[in-house]
């Protein structure tokens, strides 16, 4: 990532920070929507997991300048999803989910720049993610 799309998203973030709990609530309708499927792998009441994912989110946005610092979180996160069914097609449909969720908590939307910055940290994460996924079945096998 560079120095500005790093700025982008904590910009973006900073927003929408104050909002947490009504981004959580559009990205996991958001989600639902496009991939019914995955509501079954979430409590029936998702405000603690919305909490749970705002805080991830937060931990993202303050460790931009270091976050292979984040791989082992990340990876052991990525082993956790994958023992809750979470295969590799969801992880794209979690970057259109929060994507969508940004734009819609901010005013004016996200430009097409500031969601390629916002693109570029879900991808990272997601491969982190992914590794552990891909660690914890290999140990199985």
């Amino acid at each position: 990532m560079t120095a500005r799309q790093k700025q982008m998203v904590r910009q973006t973030f900073e927003a929408i920070r104050h909002e947490a709990g009504p981004v959580a609530t559009l990205f996991y309708g958001r989600l639902f929507e496009l991939e019914p499927e995955l509501r079954r792998m979430f409590p029936r009441e998702i405000e603690r997991q919305g909490l749970k994912l705002m805080e991830m989110l937060a931990a993202i946005v303050e460790h931009l300048d270091r976050l292979e610092t984040l791989n082992p979180v990340l990876q052991a996160m990525g082993q956790r999803h994958a023992g809750y069914g979470v295969v590799e097609r969801h992880y794209e449909i979690v970057d259109r989910a929060l994507i969508w969720s940004l734009s819609q908590a901010l005013d004016g939307g996200l430009d097409a720049e500031h969601k390629t910055a916002w693109h570029e940290v879900i991808s990272y994460v997601a491969t982190a993610m992914k590794e552990g996924a891909n660690n914890s079945q290999s140990s199985r096998a």
